[in-house]
């Protein structure tokens, strides 16, 4: 059990958040492993770089992960007041969220499941 009172408790957790800015997309239909090979092609570029990417990447997660850098980008150039040219990617990884489970009918009365997998999304930027 931690000692203190509740709010001291807080206080000394949140001081010791990580003041990079990132942005986090929960609940995305899309796997975790379909994810990382877009993650994978952007880790550790600068962000225009990252963003050309994944302007011509034809999987369907380079558009959500678009939509997310660009989220971080505003999310650094408003709250930390860092500049678009000196940021980079420092961090991106998926982890894996819940699984819809479905049912398709198959012949004389079988049913196979589909597992509709989706994951949570993480892009951390900082500075060079």
């Amino acid at each position: 059990m931690a000692k203190g009172h509740r709010s001291q408790i807080k206080r000394e957790r949140n001081a010791n958040k990580d003041a990079r800015p990132s942005a986090k997309l929960s609940y995305a239909g899309v796997s975790v492993t379909k994810a990382c090979f877009v993650l994978d092609a952007i880790r550790g570029k600068d962000v225009t770089t990252a963003l050309g990417i994944l302007e011509y990447n034809p999987r369907y997660a380079s558009s959500l992960i678009k939509k997310l850098l660009e989220s971080a980008i505003a999310n650094a150039e408003n709250n930390n007041g860092m500049s678009k040219e000196n940021l980079y990617v420092a961090e991106c990884y998926a982890n894996k969220g819940p699984t819809m489970k479905r049912i398709r009918a198959r012949a004389q009365g079988r049913a196979y499941r589909i597992e509709k997998r989706q994951c949570h999304i993480t892009v951390v930027l900082d500075e060079r």
